[in-house]
C-alpha cells in the first residue's frame, strides 16, 4: 500500500548574516525528501552563478508571459528587475510528498501565507544582535555603510519574526539544522497531514 502523503511548503526567512543558505544547505543533506525552491529573475547571472541552480535567469518578456499565466506563488520588482517563485516546481514536489524550502524575505513571506495558508513559516534569528553585527563584518565583503544598513534591515526584519510559526536559534549549526528538520518531521506528523494516509489505513 502507497502510504505516501502530500508534503510541506516551508518558508525560511532569517536576516543577512544569520546563515540561512547554510542551513538549507546542510538540510537537503541531511534529508533527501528536503528540496530548495528555485527563484526566477530577469536580472543577469553574477559570476559563480549557474541557471537553475541559484536562479532560472530568464527574459522579462518570458517572465511577464509567467506572471499573465499565473506562473507565480508570488513575484516582486526591484528597479528593473523582477524576482518570482515558479509554482509548477513546488507543486510538483509537494505532490511528490517532498518538504520544499522557500528561502524569503519578510515582505514576501507574508505574501505566500496569505496564498498559501498551509505554509509552515520558519523565522532564523541570531544569538544576539551583537553577533549578527560580528558575523556580517567578520564576511569582509561590504563598506561600514552597507553592514550598518543591512543591520538596520534586520532589526526591522526581527521585529517581524512574531509573525512566523517558529524561531530557531543559529548559535550552534547542527543545532539549529536538527532544530528545523524537527519542526519538519512534526509537521508531516500532524493529523492534518496524515488524515489521507488514516482513511487508507482505516480502509484496507
Amino acid at each position: 500500500m502507497d502510504l505516501k502523503d502530500k508534503g510541506l511548503l516551508v518558508v525560511i526567512s532569517a536576516p543577512a548574516g544569520c546563515g540561512k543558505d547554510t542551513v538549507i544547505a546542510e538540510l537537503k543533506k541531511a534529508d533527501d525528501n528536503v528540496k530548495q525552491s528555485i527563484s526566477m529573475t530577469t536580472r543577469a547571472p553574477r559570476e559563480g552563478e549557474a541557471d537553475g541552480v541559484d536562479y532560472y535567469f530568464t527574459t522579462v518578456e518570458n517572465f511577464e508571459n509567467n506572471i499573465s499565466q499565473d506562473g507565480f506563488l508570488e513575484y516582486v520588482k526591484y528597479g528593473v528587475n523582477y524576482y518570482g517563485t515558479p509554482k509548477k516546481a513546488i507543486e510538483e514536489n509537494i505532490n511528490e510528498g517532498k518538504s520544499v524550502i522557500l528561502k524569503i524575505e519578510v515582505e514576501g513571506a507574508g505574501n505566500v501565507r496569505k496564498i498559501y495558508p498551509d505554509a509552515i513559516s520558519v523565522f532564523i534569528m541570531p544569538p544576539s544582535f551583537s553577533e549578527l553585527s560580528r558575523r556580517l563584518r567578520n564576511r569582509g565583503t561590504e563598506t561600514e555603510d552597507d553592514i550598518e544598513r543591512r543591520l538596520k534591515i534586520a532589526e526591522t526584519e526581527m521585529q517581524r519574526a512574531k509573525e512566523y510559526d517558529y524561531i530557531v536559534i543559529n548559535d550552534d549549526l547542527t543545532a539549529c539544522v536538527n532544530d528545523v528538520l524537527s519542526i519538519i518531521k512534526a509537521e508531516r506528523l500532524k493529523y492534518s497531514n496524515m488524515k489521507n494516509i488514516v482513511e487508507k489505513i482505516i480502509n484496507n
